[in-house]
């Protein structure tokens, strides 16, 4: 059983920044794909970035440029810095693992005003 817990959402202003982190429990956590996606009220959670064990990453063509999605294997923790932000970035952010199952995080919630 992996367990994800995210920290560092919350309130900012356009054109600031923000870190997001997952810790994931588990020995498996640091040779699987990991990554964020976000949610923002009536639409679709989308994907906004991937990184796999090795470090290759994948990013929405939205937040190219302004997000960094990272991860450091021996603490089990993945990054993603999000700086320039836009107040369409506003949704709640869930970081995911994919194993045999794609496991989630609880989400953060993420706003950014004008």
């Amino acid at each position: 059983q992996v367990q994800l817990v995210e920290s560092g959402g919350g309130l900012v202003q356009a054109g600031g920044s923000l870190r997001l982190s997952c810790a994931a429990s588990g020995s498996i956590a640091s040779s699987k794909p990991m990554g964020w996606y976000r949610q923002a009220p009536g639409n679709q959670r989308e994907l906004v970035a991937a990184i796999t064990r090795g470090g290759s990453t994948n990013y929405a063509d939205s937040v190219k440029g302004r997000f960094t999605i990272s991860r450091d294997n021996a603490k089990n923790t993945v990054y993603l810095q999000m700086n320039s932000l836009e107040p369409e970035d506003t949704a709640v952010y869930y970081c995911y693992l994919t194993s045999w199952v794609t496991y989630w995080g609880q989400g953060t919630q993420v706003t950014v005003s004008s």
